[in-house]
């Protein structure tokens, strides 16, 4: 089927719903999110076997935890007709889809990032069409699958929901050009693409995170709190730790720590050495070894580690762009600095999105220090600072307030619009009613007095 008829195809499913109420609209939300939740593990193994990237027990936690806490974000929110009043403002806030949403979505997230993005345009009455990543087709195509036959035994057209077949760069130039918004998940080329389609687009930068360790903080817990960051998906994620900044004085302590948490770690030059080398070849990082185990890859670089072990963790004098290790890495591995006083860890922080990648992205603090808390935030060039958490909480679990979203976007420092995580209200318009106010006209002669 060609892309202008999966274009016709989402219109006139969108046409279908247009008098659909809230109850009509949450329930369909409600009934695709629970498919996926029935469905975690099939998905999570079909993921894993046909991308090789990831671990099949996080990809289960993905499935379910994504599903269950979209659903519980978006349950209560108001997203048909008048959404919002504001008497004493005189104004009402009316609700409009966008229409056809298109969705790029990436091989690193084949399940959650299409049901994220659709959950959020459904919301708003809008019909998606995803075109995955060549390398996650079969998964991805089986979730909307699913979806697709939910929405049809609850009476809705199935064509809300749609996957381009046999993607090319090209049917994903087209399905941006010709559908009313777009949602594109992945690299600068994509958001670039996206944004030269002439259709209004929400791009997402790049990840990096620098995590910044303070003084006054539990060094077992930051430990304990960076093997979750990092190892999580063996480290595909785009916002999991990859440079980790600590205290001088601390740092027999803290490498015992992470030693405990089962990350092997590496501190001679030689041996970092071999994993650089390993890594990465012409400053470009090696494709074939992302999102795997971290046995597998200290074995890439000649290393023996128990197979219990979650993270490896190299040491680094360079800063930004004198260490190709302080690229993304995309594996369970990260790399470690340390630093003299705070403000230079966070200048290290910025150094390193500047000149090695994932400005505007996230990074991470473990502080109870108000003053530096403060401080890194108006420092660091990032849309999101995780204070005392994974950074992965990026996108929006509900142990923290950011919106839940498989899309984060990272501001204009990492060339996209939104400095946020893409949610359902940037998938609608919301236009507003303005009443007449009572109230004087400010008297520009007595403010201007001298």
């Amino acid at each position: 089927m060609t892309i202008q008829a999966k274009i016709d195809n989402a219109r006139k499913a969108f046409a279908e719903i247009s008098d659909y109420t809230q109850e009509q609209v949450d329930h369909l939300v409600y009934e695709s999110a629970k498919i996926i939740y029935e469905n975690a593990e099939p998905l999570a193994k079909m993921a894993v076997d046909e991308t090789r990237l990831g671990k099949y027990e996080d990809k289960i936690c993905k499935n379910t935890d994504t599903a269950a806490v979209f659903w519980d974000y978006l349950k209560d929110k108001k997203s048909v007709g008048i959404i919002n009043e504001i008497p004493e403002q005189g104004i009402m806030e009316v609700a409009h889809p966008v229409g056809v949403v298109g969705a790029i979505t990436p091989a690193t997230n084949p399940t959650i990032t299409p049901l994220g993005n659709f959950m959020h345009a459904l919301k708003g009455k809008n019909a998606l069409i995803v075109s995955p990543a060549p390398r996650a087709e079969r998964t991805t195509t089986r979730t909307i699958e699913l979806i697709r036959e939910v929405l049809e035994k609850n009476g809705a057209p199935k064509d809300l929901l749609q996957v381009v077949e046999d993607t090319t760069v090209e049917k994903s130039r087209e399905l941006m050009e010709l559908c009313d918004l777009v949602v594109a998940t992945g690299g600068p080329g994509l958001t670039k693409a996206a944004y030269s389609s002439g259709t209004p687009a929400y791009g997402v930068g790049p990840g990096n995170p620098p995590v910044i360790l303070d003084r006054d903080y539990d060094i077992e817990t930051a430990a304990k709190l960076s093997v979750v960051a990092v190892s999580s998906d063996n480290g595909i994620l785009c916002d999991g730790d990859n440079l980790l900044l600590y205290p001088q004085e601390s740092e027999d302590k803290f490498f015992d720590a992470l030693r405990k948490e089962d990350v092997a770690l590496y501190d001679k030059k030689a041996d970092v050495d071999k994993f650089r080398e390993t890594l990465f070849t012409d400053g470009k990082v090696n494709s074939n070894l992302l999102g795997l185990d971290a046995p597998v890859l200290a074995k890439e670089a000649g290393f023996t580690v128990p197979n219990t072990t979650k993270v490896i963790a190299v040491k680094t004098d360079g800063v930004g762009k004198e260490d190709v290790l302080n690229k993304e890495i995309m594996g369970p591995i990260v790399v470690l600095k340390s630093y003299g006083t705070f403000e230079e860890a966070v200048d290290i922080a910025v150094t390193n999105m500047k000149e090695s990648g994932g400005i505007g992205h996230t990074a991470g603090l473990y502080s109870n220090n108000q003053e530096h808390i403060r401080y890194a935030g108006e420092k660091l060039p990032v849309s999101r600072l995780l204070v005392n958490q994974p950074t992965p909480d990026a996108w929006g679990p509900a142990t923290n307030g950011l919106a839940p979203a498989v899309s984060e976007g990272c501001g204009t420092w990492g060339n996209n619009i939104l400095a946020g995580n893409v949610d359902y209200i940037h998938l609608i318009n919301v236009s507003k009613i303005a009443m007449p106010l009572n109230v004087k006209a400010p008297d520009a002669a007595g403010i201007f007095k001298k």
